[in-house]
């Protein structure tokens, strides 16, 4: 077996456990680990039959093996979490669930008009009004990631993830706001979620649909 620092296996196992199949940039940024880190750990990683590399195709990246997901249970099970750091993370949840209301609502209308009617994004007057709101969003969560982020440093690097999405949104990259696969803001802010979920040991429940 290669040995790497069991924290930096663990971040790694945990942001594939987040996101499924993950470029090498995307798990560098979820995980806080260097390119060079990063490569070391996922060699160790795919070396140990933990993780399956996917090079070929349109989709590429990093998935976790069913073994993968067997050590992330062990080497979770294995981590205490501290009394001040399962606070921050209680605190954090029951602020972001009201802010994830809101959030839902602005994807809503990112993608229908209030008549009902598909947004095609031809008017531009509405769409600006409508990433205004995401950032107002924005800055909600910005506030509680930089709280959450000192005790939890996993989710505290989302607030960058997120900011850089906003910023290509506001650039006037349609498809950074919700498109599928694009790390795009909504991308990011499911990713997010599901996290905090992990994180905080929850199921996911009827208000975090």
């Amino acid at each position: 077996m290669t040995t790497t620092a069991p924290a930096a296996r663990f971040e790694v196992l945990h942001a594939l456990k987040v996101k499924g199949l993950a470029s090498d940039d995307v798990l560098s940024a979820m995980s806080g680990l260097t390119a060079d880190e990063l490569t070391t750990v996922l060699e160790s990683l795919t070396g140990d039959g933990l993780a399956l590399r996917r090079d070929a195709g349109r989709i590429s990246g990093t998935m976790l093996t069913p073994a993968g997901r067997d050590e992330y249970d062990r080497l979770g099970a294995g981590r205490a979490v501290s009394p001040e750091a399962q606070q921050a993370v209680a605190d954090f949840y029951d602020s972001f669930t009201p802010v994830n209301t809101d959030f839902k609502a602005v994807c809503a209308a990112w993608q229908m008009r209030p008549d009902g009617a598909a947004n095609d994004h031809t008017d531009a007057d509405y769409d600006a009004g409508v990433v205004s709101d995401l950032g107002a969003i924005h800055e909600r969560i910005a506030v509680l990631l930089d709280r959450v982020g000192p005790a939890v440093p996993r989710l505290g690097r989302y607030r960058d993830r997120l900011a850089g999405a906003l910023g290509r949104v506001q650039a006037g990259d349609q498809g950074a706001f919700a498109r599928p696969m694009y790390d795009s803001y909504h991308d990011i802010w499911m990713e997010l979620h599901q996290d905090l979920l992990l994180t905080a040991g929850r199921e996911r429940g009827a208000g975090d649909e």
